[in-house]
């Protein structure tokens, strides 16, 4: 039987590993093989799109095999690039439009409010760079404005009033363009409606959710919608701490959200495609609040699969990439909780000292199927990095694994206090806060 090649965008060698996990890395009949350099796609200061599809064709084609299947873990602009590629070679994907729908925030939030009401919490779409940009915001304060186009927070603030908004304004003015001209270059390759043909680089302002988010991962195969896993994801100071998996929130909360997903999902025409769906759910008042669909497997996640499922995530979206209807097997893994967790700091500096190899090798010794990934290395200005929150600065990515959230925490902290980095500000070297005030949540969750 002729081999399956199978092409992932950005492949780096973490991800490597965690492909490694699928069956489709064990089988012979199948190969995997990077697609343009992760360097090249992530925490970039400058995005071609032209350029980065030439560079993906010319690797294409000089390639001596059959090109079977092309998928993406990362978000922008890999998520849109794929599409494009896998069209162009009559490939399974979602279409593009399928896929812009899924990641203009304010396209989106218009389909939502079509078909799932209930969970879209109202909005308004404003220009920044308007003379008075809070007049089209018809909203109460506190509300949440970010740009059309972003992820993992980019460029996101919470505003309470005048003064915090033009504060916000000031950064995403600043800022905006860099994923907001490539995405331009997106949306003219569509045929839009005129309301859309120029916001490339505007901004939607929206509710304030509260409450416990969660995130609820699925596929769409052959048009039919199917959920394969669902996440809490822990906040701390209008930031991610950690992705946890599975989530323990209520059975009745999962249904509700997988119900929505599929309404949505088959509204948007997305099809032949993997997704994951973040949502706020109030314990206190029961409401559920849609905050994004992403139309692509997430890379914070492959770890999870593998530690509760037994393979990574990618093994669905392979699955699907080759027209073949994925097979799940949930809890097949060495490990019940798993989690993805960010060691953060809250104020800016310049990196003196990061954690040594020996030190790093050390942590994974003491801590079987715990990682640790670097962010930043010496000499590094925090202020400088790319792709960070509003809130903080990520130093590193800790991944743990246990037997129950209490194991999974107590590892979480070790591995923290094993740490050892030092940050200049004011003339001072200092550590990052503390594993229990990086924490707080740890012992806040109201379902745990």
């Amino acid at each position: 039987m002729p081999q399956k090649n199978i092409f992932v965008v950005g492949l780096d060698d973490f991800q490597r590993r965690q492909l490694s996990t699928t069956r489709h890395a064990r089988d012979p009949r199948y190969a995997i093989h990077g697609l343009l350099p992760r360097d090249a796609l992530v925490h970039v200061d400058a995005i071609s799109i032209d350029g980065l599809l030439d560079d993906a064709r010319r690797q294409l084609d000089a390639f001596p095999g059959s090109v079977d299947a092309i998928i993406a873990h990362w978000d922008f602009p890999t998520s849109a690039l794929v599409p494009i590629l896998c069209a162009e070679r009559g490939l399974p994907a979602p279409s593009l439009r399928g896929v812009v729908q899924c990641e203009h925030k304010y396209w989106s939030r218009l389909r939502q409010r079509e078909v799932i009401p209930e969970y879209t919490p109202p909005f308004a779409v404003f220009d920044p760079f308007a003379d008075d940009p809070l007049a089209d915001i018809d909203l109460d304060f506190p509300f949440w404005v970010k740009p059309v186009k972003g992820f993992s927070s980019l460029l996101g603030f919470r505003v309470d009033g005048p003064e915090s908004f033009g504060r916000a304004l000031d950064t995403i003015r600043g800022e905006i363009h860099r994923l907001g001209d490539p995405f331009a270059d997106i949306l003219a390759r569509l045929d839009l409606p005129p309301a859309f043909a120029h916001t490339a680089t505007m901004c939607l302002a929206e509710a304030y959710l509260t409450g416990l988010e969660l995130a609820h991962e699925g596929h769409v195969f052959e048009g039919e919608v199917r959920m394969h896993g669902t996440l809490d994801m822990v906040r701390h100071r209008e930031t991610f701490h950690r992705y946890e998996h599975p989530s323990e929130l209520p059975m009745t909360v999962w249904e509700r959200v997988d119900v929505a997903g599929r309404r949505l999902l088959e509204h948007l025409r997305f099809d032949n495609g993997v997704f994951n769906a973040e949502y706020f759910w109030d314990p206190e008042t029961d409401r559920i609040g849609l905050v994004e669909v992403n139309p692509r497997m997430s890379q914070s996640h492959t770890y999870l699969w593998d530690m509760v499922d037994g393979a990574s995530n990618h093994e669905i979206a392979i699955d699907v990439a080759l027209g073949e209807r994925p097979r799940l097997h949930p809890g097949q893994g060495r490990h019940r909780k798993a989690a993805k967790a960010f060691y953060r700091a809250y104020a800016p500096g310049v990196v003196r000292r990061v954690p040594t190899p020996d030190e790093l090798a050390r942590v994974e010794a003491d801590f079987p199927d715990c990682r640790v990934a670097l962010r930043v290395e010496p000499g590094q200005n925090l202020e400088a990095l790319v792709d960070q929150d509003a809130y903080s600065f990520e130093l590193a990515e800790i991944y743990v694994a246990a037997d129950s959230r209490a194991a999974l925490l107590e590892r979480y902290r070790a591995i923290c206090g094993a740490l050892s980095f030092e940050i200049e500000r004011a003339g001072r070297l200092e550590a990052p806060a503390p594993p229990a005030e990086q924490c707080p949540a740890c012992e806040e969750v109201a379902h745990g």
